[in-house]
């Protein structure tokens, strides 16, 4: 199977689309509505809101969760190769995102979460491309711009405001007029609801304050949570090691994206201790930089062996979980 996904086949696009089904269709069988949660913000809220009178039965809502997931996988793996993250474009990165997003059952129902990570892919491509931009204030406004939405879907992901930030710092020389510019543009969509609250007669600071508090994460509650950690990180080292070992080959634009994304997971695991809750569900957070690297861990070991194994093992526990635990 890795073989196959190591190719750049267009057919690939469909395969990728049967193996989605394969891993997931077990918790199709067991549809969910969406999920709403203590840190839902404004717009996550309003859209939960608005969908409720329609009275759609729980399926649709785990169909809608499929193809966000599809469509993330698809997105993020052609990222990776207009980036060049890897020697050669393949088919790894949509592959180990569907497997990654199969290891907890609420990383496949529809929560704020899950909306937000085709977004913060949209975002790693903005500020990965930073590097040869021209005209960067446009790009950085529209960047910030976007996290502002995203922080008003999902309270804790006003963390990631500091990855926008860091970003500037490693892809462009230190200018205070980016920084202020970008700043900007995650403030703007709170102008705007400013306005609509006022006129609306509903004015709140504290519908404008996101309500955040650190504490501990919710500590594995059964061994198949602690297994599926365990196929998450693992993965994740091996590939950090291939990644270190070939970053004298790749350009320095590529050593940069590979830092973005390094940032990416650390801002990503602030978000667990940010109103962490008692589930995984804002784990799904982490799942697109552990993406790249898991892909990594498929793509340069020299033998075949290694790899087969390592995916039909985290495979299988994938349909466990997606099947049996369900029943």
């Amino acid at each position: 199977m890795t073989g196959l996904f190591k190719q750049k086949n267009s057919g690939n696009i469909l395969v990728l689309l049967i193996y989605g089904l394969i891993l997931k269709f077990g918790m199709l069988l067991h549809p969910m509505p969406p999920l709403r949660q203590p840190d839902d913000h404004f717009l996550y809220i309003w859209l939960l809101d608005f969908l409720s009178p329609l009275h759609l039965p729980p399926i649709i809502y785990s169909l809608i969760a499929f193809f966000l997931l599809y469509s993330q996988a698809i997105m993020f793996n052609r990222v990776c190769n207009e980036q060049k993250m890897m020697a050669r474009p393949n088919y790894l990165a949509g592959m180990a995102y569907l497997l990654i997003t199969s290891l907890f059952v609420e990383w496949n129902h529809f929560s704020a979460p899950l909306l937000i990570n085709s977004l913060l892919i949209w975002i790693f491509y903005r500020v990965s491309v930073l590097y040869n931009s021209n005209k960067p204030g446009a790009a950085i406004f529209n960047v910030g711009l976007i996290m502002g939405i995203v922080t008003l879907m999902y309270q804790p992901a006003i963390v990631f405001s500091i990855f926008l930030l860091m970003s500037l710092f490693i892809m462009r020389p230190l200018r205070v007029r980016e920084w202020l510019i970008g700043i900007l543009g995650i403030t703007t969509p709170y102008y705007f609801l400013a306005i609509v609250l006022y006129l609306s007669n509903q004015w709140s600071w504290k519908k404008l304050q996101p309500n955040i508090s650190f504490n501990l994460p919710a500590m594995p509650s059964s061994m198949t949570v602690l297994v599926s950690i365990t196929l998450l990180i693992l993965p994740f080292i091996i590939g950090g090691f291939f990644v270190q070992n070939n970053l004298t080959k790749m350009l320095i634009q590529v050593r940069k994206s590979w830092s973005l994304l390094l940032v990416f997971l650390i801002v990503s695991m602030l978000i667990i201790v940010a109103n962490g809750g008692n589930n995984y569900v804002n784990w799904l957070l982490c799942a697109v930089p552990l993406t790249a690297f898991h892909a990594a861990a498929y793509f340069y070991p020299s033998g075949r062996i290694f790899p087969l194994v390592m995916h039909w093992i985290i495979f299988g526990w994938a349909m466990y979980i997606g099947y049996w635990t369900q029943m």
